[in-house]
């Protein structure tokens, strides 16, 4: 078991430091001055000079490298080019706004996934479950953007039941402290904490629930072909030869160690999560990693481009 830890922390640190070199690299292929695009202090401020002699910015590529390394490890990330903000500051609230919706859509996908899974499994080719099947195809198979659209035209626009863009109501004064929106509004000290909570969570349902549709019809499918692999395993077999009620064999056994093999493709749907938050926060105006690293493409904002990646290479790294 040791070694076996001690390699997969080798191959993460291995997998970490390609990450920074292809990270640092970055600075020299986009276009304009490395120090620049690393820092976000242009050429013909002051301080450039003082910036270029803490980057080493006259020495050698190793040597730029190992000081790129010290001020990425002190959080020391650069400032933005379009509005001279902390990087790594600005980086945490747009990192925690897409973990909101990731950890929530995750829940929600696990939650109606899961029992879905099992009912279809308990039907066995019967119509229950060839329709729970049909729908779990229909819905993977839905492209992220055009959901989106359908379910905004009729919820949002048809219904009026909730909003289309942002985190919350701004005439309730919340402030961003930590990105996350309920937190932020435990946090506030807003007179109307209630209605705010309440807008806050009118406002983030339909990027949950447009999230996890994808990871939710894959949890579907893969539980229902576990659960069913287990009702013919031969200790299944025993427990109602035995005589034990089906639901008590479904619930003590089939169900449990279907659930520990599902279970371990919840890194795989973290990371299916992590991608398609980029297009929902694009659609909603979400305050997200997905809809930072959007923007400061196309404001050719390159150390937020580089954190953006960053961040969204090692999260996914670390579940895996």
């Amino acid at each position: 078991m040791t070694r076996y830890l001690v390699g997969r922390l080798s191959v993460f640190i291995i997998a970490v430091f390609l990450l920074t070199v292809f990270s640092f690299s970055l600075n020299y292929l986009f276009p304009g001055d490395p120090i620049t695009n690393m820092t976000g202090v242009r050429t013909f401020q002051n301080n450039y000079s003082l910036v270029m002699e803490l980057r080493a910015g006259d020495e050698n590529i190793a040597a730029q490298y190992l000081h790129y390394l010290r001020h990425l490890f002190a959080g020391d990330w650069g400032l933005s080019l379009s509005n001279s903000t902390p990087v790594f500051a600005d980086g945490l609230q747009h990192f925690l706004a897409s973990m909101e919706l990731v950890i929530l859509a995750l829940l929600v996908a696990v939650i109606f996934g899961l029992p879905l899974g099992v009912f279809a499994a308990t039907r066995f080719r019967q119509r229950s479950d060839k329709a729970v099947i049909s729908l779990a195809m229909m819905g993977y198979s839905i492209p992220v953007f055009w959901l989106a659209q359908l379910l905004i035209l009729l919820f949002a626009i048809k219904l009026g039941w909730f909003p289309i863009t942002g985190q919350i109501n701004p005439l309730y004064g919340v402030e961003p402290q930590t990105g996350s929106i309920l937190i932020d509004v435990f946090l506030s000290q807003s007179e109307y904490k209630a209605e705010a909570l309440q807008d806050a969570l009118n406002h983030i349902v339909l990027p949950v629930l447009i999230l996890a549709i994808m990871p939710m019809m894959l949890l579907l499918r893969l539980m229902r072909n576990a659960t069913q692999e287990m009702l013919q395993k031969p200790f299944v077999k025993a427990a109602r030869a035995r005589g034990l009620s089906e639901w008590r064999v479904l619930m003590k056994h089939a169900i449990p160690n279907a659930v520990q093999s599902v279970l371990q493709q919840t890194t795989l749907l973290f990371s299916l999560l992590l991608t398609n938050s980029i297009v929902v926060e694009s659609i909603f105006n979400w305050p997200g990693m997905g809809n930072w690293l959007i923007r400061s493409i196309f404001e050719r904002d390159y150390p937020i481009i580089q954190a953006a990646v960053l961040m969204f290479a090692f999260v996914i790294l670390l579940f895996n």
